[in-house]
C-alpha cells in the first residue's frame, strides 16, 4: 500500500456540505476528529474532504489505481492507495480500507454514498479496529437493508404501512403457492418487491392473476442478480402515489433531528 502527500494547488469549486462539529465531538468523547478517512471517491470524496478541512479536521482519501489523479486524491491531506481499479479490489475492499485508516492514523472513517455506506459488516469492521464509522451503528443497517424486517420494524413502532404479506416472523422463503394466496387475499393490482437492496430493481406490478407466475419469476430473478437474494414481499400497489421523504439525523447522546421533508415523486 503506498501513500501520497497531496498539494493543495488545486481546490475543488464545489460547495461542501455542513458536518457539523457537534455530531463529530458526541462520537468522539465531546471532542472533534482531528483525522477523518473518506471511504469514497468522486465529487462525494471531495466534498467531505473540503468539510473536513473547513473544520480544522486532516481529510485522508483513498484511491485505486485508476483514481491515482483524480479531484479527490489531489485535495486530500494524504492519500493512500487501496488496490487495482476494480471496485471489489479498492473501494469495497474492506481490509483494505481499515489497513489505509490504520496506517493513516484516521479516528474515524466516513464512508459517503454507495461502495459500504450501507454495509453492516463495514460498520462493524471498524467498531473492531477501534475506527469510529460515521454512520449509523451496524444493527440499524443490517435491519434497514431488509424491507421485510425494517417494514415489521416501523409497524412495532406504531407507524402505518401499506397493506401487504411479509411471510412468517422467522423470515423463511416464501414459496409461489404461499405469495399466489396471499396477492388473492390482498388483492390487485399490487406489487411484488425484492426484500433486500434498492434502486427498483426486483420490483413488479401485477395487474391480474394471470400475471402473478410470469412477474414472481421476473421479479425474483431481478432480484438474485442484483443483490445475490431472491426474497419478494407483497404490497397493494398504491396508484399514483407521492413520494415524500425525512432525512434524519441523530447522535449517540439522543439528540434527533430531521432535516424537513423531500418530494421526491418524480424518482
Amino acid at each position: 500500500m503506498s501513500s501520497r502527500k497531496i498539494s493543495k494547488a488545486t481546490k475543488p469549486m464545489s460547495t461542501s456540505p455542513s458536518l457539523s462539529s457537534s455530531a463529530s465531538a458526541s462520537a468522539n468523547n465531546g471532542r472533534p476528529f482531528a483525522s477523518v478517512l473518506i471511504a469514497n471517491r468522486g465529487e462525494i470524496a471531495v466534498r467531505v474532504i473540503t468539510a473536513c478541512q473547513e473544520m480544522g479536521i486532516r481529510a485522508i482519501a483513498v484511491y485505486s489505481d485508476a483514481d491515482r489523479d483524480a479531484l479527490h486524491v489531489r485535495v486530500a491531506d494524504a492519500a493512500y492507495r487501496i488496490g487495482p481499479a476494480a471496485a471489489r479490489e479498492s473501494y469495497l475492499n474492506i481490509p483494505a480500507i481499515l489497513a489505509a485508516a490504520q496506517r493513516a492514523g484516521a479516528e474515524a472513517i466516513h464512508p459517503g454514498y454507495g461502495f459500504l455506506s450501507e454495509n453492516a459488516e463495514f460498520a462493524s469492521a471498524c467498531a473492531e479496529a477501534g475506527i469510529v464509522f460515521i454512520g449509523p451503528p451496524a444493527e440499524a443497517i443490517r435491519l434497514m437493508g431488509s424491507k421485510t424486517a425494517a417494514k415489521r420494524a416501523v409497524e412495532r413502532a406504531g407507524v402505518p404501512t401499506v397493506p401487504g404479506y411479509l411471510g412468517d416472523a422467522q423470515g423463511g422463503k416464501l414459496d409461489a403457492q404461499t405469495l399466489h394466496r396471499e396477492a388473492e387475499r390482498i388483492g390487485y393490482p399490487l406489487m411484488l418487491k425484492a426484500a433486500a437492496g434498492g434502486g427498483g430493481k426486483g420490483m413488479r406490478v401485477v395487474h391480474t392473476p394471470d400475471e402473478f407466475a410470469e412477474a414472481l419469476a421476473a421479479a425474483q430473478r431481478e432480484a438474485l442478480a442484483a443483490f445475490g437474494e431472491e426474497s419478494v414481499f407483497l404490497e397493494k400497489l398504491i396508484v399514483a402515489p407521492r413520494h415524500v421523504e425525512f432525512q434524519i439525523l441523530a447522535d449517540r447522546y439522543g439528540h434527533t433531528i430531521h432535516l424537513g421533508e423531500r418530494e421526491c415523486s418524480i424518482q
